[in-house]
């Protein structure tokens, strides 16, 4: 996988995002790939096109501003450890776990201009029953419905291959992309129809190895409008005939009537976790 300095980093991110459409900015809620991003850095600039960001603070003093990003980002950290359902995660797993970081130089990018007028707050969901993506959704819905933040979901969609331990295919779809691509449309169109029940019901019934199933269930469970747009999913090839992996990717842009401008909040310190049954991460 090629790794890139910062500079082609930074010159590859404004190439993808040039080339993505801005169709139903700005999102309050977008959900985009975390594969390398030879992989789909072109596909999670769809995601990242629709953010518009908007300053939280218009003070021109920077202490004034860092100190005032320190409180929101206290409060916020105060106010989910107050519920008792949140942890810290130790540094070990926050080395391991990719998920997060592979969005934070498009975070980075989109918000270039404001990079002291916002702040970042880390969440890594566990694997999550319905009931409790339906308890973090009620925690998190006063933040969704606040237009200052930004919500990120970070997945890929399906994993396909022994390396995953999961071989679905429909054989009157043609060839095997062709059936991972009709299996993630499924699910994509639930997303878009933001229906939790009905996203938990495909996912029993298909078993599609999406890797962030669990924080798009908590975002479902938030009660948004049910306008949407229309996600774009990554470019498939078959893969060879005993296949290492297929992943699929696709930026979603659930679109929240009601509201408007967004922007990230939050900081890079410690990540918190959802804890599901058994202490285990999705």
């Amino acid at each position: 996988m090629k790794a890139f300095a910062g500079t082609e980093l930074s010159r590859q991110l404004d190439l993808w995002l040039s080339k993505a459409d801005l169709t139903h900015g700005p999102a309050r809620a977008i959900i985009a790939p975390h594969a390398g991003y030879s992989y789909c850095g072109a596909c999670a600039a769809f995601a990242y096109r629709q953010v518009s960001p908007v300053v939280v603070s218009i003070e021109e003093d920077r202490v004034r501003i860092s100190n005032a990003l320190s409180s929101i980002l206290s409060t916020i950290y105060s106010e989910l450890e107050a519920t008792r359902q949140f942890e810290w995660m130790d540094i070990q797993t926050d080395e391991d776990e990719h998920s997060i970081e592979m969005h934070l130089p498009y975070i980075a990018k989109v918000m270039e201009e404001y990079k002291t007028g916002f702040t970042i707050i880390p969440i890594l969901v566990g694997s999550l029953t319905p009931e409790k993506e339906a308890k973090y959704g009620s925690i998190l819905a006063p933040y969704l419905a606040d237009p200052q933040n930004l919500f990120v979901i970070s997945s890929d969609f399906c994993h396909w291959g022994s390396r995953f331990r999961y071989t679905w295919k429909d054989t009157s779809r043609g060839h095997i992309y062709e059936s991972i691509e009709w299996l993630d449309k499924q699910g994509m169109n639930i997303i878009e129809k933001l229906d939790p029940r009905a996203f938990t019901e495909y996912l029993n019934k298909y078993g599609n190895t999406i890797c962030g199933r669990h924080p798009i269930g908590v975002l479902l469970q938030q009660r948004l409008a049910k306008e949407t747009v229309r996600p774009r999913q990554g470019q498939r090839r078959d893969p060879p005939s005993d296949p290492p992996m297929v992943a699929g990717e696709a930026g979603v842009k659930p679109r929240l009537s009601g509201f408007h401008s967004p922007v990230v909040t939050g900081s890079g310190g410690p990540v918190t976790r959802f804890e599901g049954p058994g202490g285990r991460r999705a």
